[in-house]
């Protein structure tokens, strides 16, 4: 063999050893990556869930079955856990702050109470119905209207109500449940939407006239609903969604959507700062936006407004037309929060204290 022949050979098993080489290289570089996220993706320990609601249970027993990660919840209103969490210097209850009104999300992340939580898939969610900054997110829209116990109506020969002009009609003093908008975020997004559409000086002089008819506000989004279905008031200002609607079917009540339209409320979640299992907390959020576990959490919540957060959604419709819904700055929510409240409460009196 020539000495160019021999040259030429060295260079090219050369040649071949080092791709051996690189690509062995690069096999294991792939497997240290694949491995590295694995443990990155990879959550243990248990999850702690702070509430509106225990019929969740079934949605966070699914994402044990899934993940191996054990779940304890708290129920809590979201006015409770703003300002319980508050209180308490920024020492969460929970990991994970699941349902309540968007509002209490806002201020706590103006406080600092909320961890960023980041996610593939974020990008899905409707700009209107996240934080900028994915500091908290929406699961859906509470939608407010009317129940009304038509036996007591009948009895008291009062009119249905249609509208929210129609409530502070005097003929229905004491007569009209409402929860107090401090603790209960449905209720907030009463009076800030009506405060937005009717413009503050009309709408204060509404409220005035709302309250004379109110005997007292009570503590949960739920209370009026159900006492006003159990005959102790005629009238309740609520949540509609398909638990309150199946109240028609075990009492006589009717279900009012207001024809001069329907205020809203996004229902947040989001991970607390400081939380004690955070890798959980933001699996959580993840996992829950994949659209089966959205489709899920529409049948446990009776809403289907979950559509309106993630449009990409499929196997959900919604029901209720868009057009049927106030015009709202959610930004609006959030910032006057406090001012509204303080002038509530000068409002409302001792009847803001909860029963």
């Amino acid at each position: 063999m020539s000495k160019t022949k021999r040259l030429l050979s060295m260079i090219m098993a050369g040649m071949l050893s080092f791709s051996l080489v690189a690509c062995g290289s690069n096999s294991e570089n792939k497997n240290a990556s694949k491995e590295k996220t694995n443990a990155e993706e990879k959550v243990e320990g248990t999850l702690k869930i702070v509430t509106t609601s225990e019929s969740y249970k079934e949605l966070f027993d699914k994402f044990t079955n899934e993940t191996g990660v054990k779940v304890e919840f708290l129920s809590m209103s979201s006015g409770e856990v703003l300002s319980r969490t508050l209180a308490e210097g920024n020492k969460p209850m929970g990991d994970v702050w699941f349902g309540g009104g968007i509002d209490a999300f806002m201020e706590a992340k103006e406080k600092g109470l909320l961890e960023q939580c980041d996610f593939e898939g974020s990008d899905k969610i409707a700009e209107q119905f996240k934080d900028k900054e994915n500091y908290w997110f929406s699961k859906g829209l509470t939608i407010v209207g009317f129940i009304t116990n038509d036996d007591i109506l009948k009895e008291k020969n009062l009119d249905a109500p249609k509208k929210w002009s129609d409530l502070a009609d005097p003929k229905y003093k004491d007569e009209i449940l409402m929860s107090n908008p401090a603790v209960s975020g449905t209720n907030y997004a009463v009076v800030n939407s009506l405060l937005q559409n009717k413009g503050e000086e009309e709408g204060w002089k509404y409220f005035e006239e709302l309250n004379k008819n109110i005997p007292f506000y009570s503590k949960r989004g739920k209370d009026p609903n159900q006492k006003t279905a159990a005959g102790e008031v005629a009238i309740g200002i609520t949540y509609l969604d398909n638990t309150v609607e199946k109240l028609k079917d075990e009492q006589n009540v009717s279900i009012i959507y207001p024809e001069d339209g329907m205020p809203w409320m996004p229902d947040g979640v989001a991970v607390f700062k400081n939380a004690s299992n955070t890798p959980a907390a933001k699996k959580f959020i993840s996992w829950l936006f994949e659209d089966e576990n959205l489709k899920e959490l529409a049948r446990i919540d009776g809403k289907d407004t979950v559509k309106l957060v993630k449009p990409s959604l499929e196997g959900v419709e919604l029901s209720i037309s868009k057009d049927k819904l106030l015009k709202q700055d959610l930004s609006l929510f959030g910032e006057k929060r406090d001012a509204i409240l303080e002038k509530w409460n000068k409002m409302a009196g001792d009847k803001s204290e909860t029963k």
